[in-house]
Parts: structure tokens; sequence; C-alpha cells
């Protein structure tokens, strides 16, 4: 045992006296930054031609070797995956970190779970301790006030596997799983169409995330197609419950009130609901609504939430499947957009379609 670690100690040694060049090391030998060279080496259309056949020919004439020593000590010695979600609290992220670590117990991996809780300078914090903590990998949704990912490119350039689920960054080159938010809310605003509504407000999430583009986008294009007007008036930025309690009453004293609300998700629309009781309207006779999740907020009003089905837990298991497969080299160069698929889940918010018997 003791000649055998020595064995060890020594071939150590050896190779610390040369250590292999790093991302980091190519961005100063070329005056760019290690961003760059990331995507530069992985073929990124951002990069110039010019700039990629730079740094490929520099890492291939210094022997560079992305995730070689590095990833061989994560994926042997330090089998733990570093999860960054806004708030466990939600019932989405609870089921999509139940999803994770089902895969991960299965696989041998341990979680370390961090929670922003929606603030950007306490993701950063969470990325800067995981990459000091050398995890094999790291799973990532970004709080709803990110809109700066250096951090999230320097787990990247430090040569750790990086997979995005739910809220996610277009512009780092990895792996991303997604709920089909498009189509969601497209199905959620046809519905409400189908039984006779016309004045459908869209409570939102700030507009720089991903989710909020696709899914207003869904929901401004079931109203086209239904050739019902955009009116700006009924769209605005309320994602909490407390916000909604605040905001809904504004919308109830309109001349033309909404007959609907269709919520970004389950908290905002249990804040719709308190608010429209309260005005002493009828759920759903004079106003129907609709959120997006189907966690416990919505079997725990009264009525019962019509909401989106999100499949958190699916999301879960393909992330962590994605990330474990990056961490053991299988997939190199590689990368997935997974697409989960909802379902509308209908209860007592929403009036049944009308149907035509002519």
């Amino acid at each position: 045992m003791a000649f055998t670690l020595l064995i060890f100690i020594n071939l150590y040694l050896c190779v610390m006296k040369k250590p292999p060049i790093t991302i980091k090391d190519i961005a100063r030998e070329l005056n760019i930054s290690p961003s760059t060279v990331s995507r530069a080496l992985q073929n990124h259309p951002d990069i110039s031609l010019a700039t990629r056949e730079r740094v490929q020919e520099y890492a291939k004439a210094h022997h560079y070797k992305p995730n070689g020593l590095a990833l061989s000590l994560r994926t042997n010695k330090n089998k733990t995956i570093g999860v960054i979600i806004p708030e466990i609290i939600h019932h989405f992220f609870s089921s999509v970190l139940s999803g994770i670590e089902e895969v991960s117990d299965e696989e041998g991996y341990n979680v370390i779970v961090c929670q922003s809780g929606e603030k950007y300078e306490k993701e950063v914090r969470n990325t800067e301790a995981l990459i000091a903590s050398r995890v094999s990998g790291v799973l990532a949704s970004l709080s709803k006030n990110t809109t700066n990912y250096n951090h999230f490119q320097e787990i990247v350039d430090s040569d750790i596997p990086l997979v995005f689920f739910d809220r996610i960054c277009i512009g780092i080159l990895t792996d991303k799983v997604v709920v089909d938010d498009y189509n969601g809310a497209f199905s959620v605003t046809e519905y409400l169409i189908q039984t006779g509504c016309r004045r459908i407000a869209f409570f939102s999430s700030p507009p720089h995330l991903e989710i909020s583009k696709n899914r207003k986008n869904g929901y401004l294009d079931a109203l086209r197609k239904y050739k019902i007007p955009v009116d700006e008036r009924l769209i605005r930025i309320c994602d909490t419950r407390e916000d909604a309690i605040i905001v809904t009453p504004e919308f109830l004293q309109m001349e033309d009130r909404p007959d609907a609300f269709f919520a970004i998700n389950d908290e905002s629309a249990v804040g719709i609901l308190y608010a429209v009781k309260q005005a002493g309207l009828k759920v759903p006779d004079d106003v129907s609504i609709f959120g997006f999740s189907n966690g416990r907020f919505a079997l725990a009003s009264d009525p019962m939430l019509s909401t989106v089905e999100q499949h958190g837990f699916d999301m879960g298991k393909h992330a962590a499947k994605l990330l474990i497969s990056k961490i053991k080299g299988e997939t190199q160069g590689q990368f997935t957009n997974k697409i989960i698929k909802t379902n509308l889940v209908l209860r007592g918010t929403t009036k049944q379609r009308i149907t035509n018997n002519e």
C-alpha cells in the first residue's frame, strides 16, 4: 500500500512539473478572453473563422486537452454535482430537484444544492463556491434578475460541464433542458378563447428571461390566430402572489375589464384569484383564471386552479442524465436542447369549451 502510494506521488509530481495547458493559458498568450477561447475551441459561430483557426492551431501545437487531469480528478475523486436554483420552496424547482437526485443517486453522485434567492450577486457567489469545490458538473436555472452571464462562462472555462434547465442562457454553448413554454402558453390562451373569453390579461415575468419571451409569444400568437386585437394594457410584469393581489384590482376597475387572466406561474394565479373574489366577482362565471406549473398552490386554492403541467421531475431527470453523460466524456463536442412537453390541467377556475352544434 505504501509502495503504491509512493508511486502515485512520484507520478503526480512529474505531472506537476509540466502542467497541461489550460484555456486561461491560451487566452493569456493570444491576448483574448477565456470565453472567446472556449467558444473558439467549440467552433461557436459567434467567433470569427480567423480567431477560431488561430486558437485551434495554438491549442493543437501546445497539446491542449479539454477535461484532462481535472476531469479525471472530478469524476474519480469528487463525484459531486452542484445545482443552482432560484428557490427550493417553489414546487416546480423542488420537483426538478427530486428528478436530479434520483438520477444522481443511481449513478453514484452526491448533490450540492445552492439557492440564489432570485439574487444575481448570490448566484455569482454560488458559482464561485462550486468551482472552488471542484464539483464534477453544474446544473443551473437562472435568477430572474440575472442579465450578465460571465460567472456561468467561468464554469465552462474551468472545464466543468454545465447544463442549464428551465431558465436558460442561450449565449453559452452548453446543453439545455426547457419546458415547451410557447406551446403551453398558446394552448392556455386558445382554451380560454374557446370558452368564450375575449379580454385575456397576461401577467408575465421579466422580459429578458427566455421563458417570458416564449410564453408571451404563445399568448400573442393565439390571440392573432383568432383575430383578437392585442391590448398592451392587458400585459403586465407581475410574477408573485403579493404583486398580483396589488395589481389585479387595477385591471378589474377598467371599463372593459378582463374576462380572463393568464398568469406565468401558479403563485401569481392564486393572487389573482384572491383579488377577484375580494372584488365580489365569481370564478369562473365572471372571470376565468389559468396558471402555469401545477404545484401545491393549484390544489390548495378554492376553486382549484386550472394550470399547465410542466413535468418538473422529468426535467430534472433529463438534465442530470445530460450532465453525467458530459462528465463521463460520452458526448464531448455535442450539445443537446431537450424540450419537455406540457399539457393543460383543467379545474375549477375555467369554464368548459363552447361547442358548435350547428
